[in-house]
């Protein structure tokens, strides 16, 4: 699936699913910014991938203020060109029942999962346009098809990155522009390893009783990008061991 001469912005790139999504795309041909908070982890990644022979670099800053997602995609196409693939995959997860979220946590827990994919995408969109040609894809979670007693914020956070995500494919389809998320269930993590969960033993509920692999996650990431994927927009791909079954 060559992605050679397209531009792929990966957002949380520094880590786990978006270490391995910015690695596959890379492998596919694409040039891709690496895109983070921790300059460590993207700079990691970023060795990676050029150590393979691949193209990319890193970004740092805070993918949710509007200046900051101005002046870094500025500095995305300076250095690679227009942006055609934006995987939103930037986000935090957080555990606490309904009684005990505060505003502080669901207004914290919205701007990152929300409102800062909202924005870039804003942002982004106009590269793709022109280009008459464009990959954009968000990561949801498994947790906003099921629901999750302690995540109430956060699975109604990734509930609302579904529906943007099946909004966008009706506005840009006509453009050439496809528009999907991925579903992931439980991925072995640096965040799902962080959380305060026995997260062996969760792994156990699903269907193949084992966590996922960021590279099987990447993988469908790496078909959504793809050419052969033009007539698929609009869809919740699950990458989830068979927890949620459709």
């Amino acid at each position: 699936m060559s992605l050679k001469d397209k531009v792929a912005v990966v957002t949380g790139g520094g880590s786990g699913i978006g270490r391995a999504c910015s690695i596959q795309l890379a492998r596919d041909g694409a040039s891709v910014a690496v895109w983070d908070l921790n300059a460590k982890n993207a700079a990691e990644t970023v060795r990676s991938i050029q150590s393979a022979g691949g193209k990319a670099a890193a970004y740092v800053g805070d993918a949710t203020d509007p200046s900051v997602i101005s002046q870094t995609l500025d500095a995305i196409r300076a250095e690679f060109g227009p942006v055609l693939i934006l995987v939103n995959n930037a986000g935090i997860s957080h555990f606490k029942a309904f009684l005990d979220v505060t505003r502080e946590d669901l207004e914290r827990v919205y701007r990152i999962n929300v409102f800062g994919p909202f924005l870039l995408t804003q942002a982004a969109v106009p590269d793709m346009l022109t280009a008459g040609w464009g990959r954009i894809i968000f990561i949801s979670s498994s947790s906003a098809q099921t629901g999750t007693a302690l995540q109430p914020h956060y699975a109604s956070s990734k509930g609302g990155i579904i529906s943007l995500s099946r909004s966008l494919a009706q506005a840009f389809a006509d453009q050439r522009i496809t528009v999907n998320n991925v579903s992931p269930g439980f991925i072995d993590t640096p965040m799902m390893r962080a959380a305060p969960v026995d997260s062996d033993v969760i792994a156990q509920t699903s269907p193949m009783k084992r966590a996922g692999l960021p590279e099987e996650l990447a993988a469908a990431v790496s078909f959504l990008a793809s050419t052969q994927a033009s007539y698929v927009t609009g869809q919740t791909i699950g990458v989830n061991g068979g927890r949620v079954p459709s």
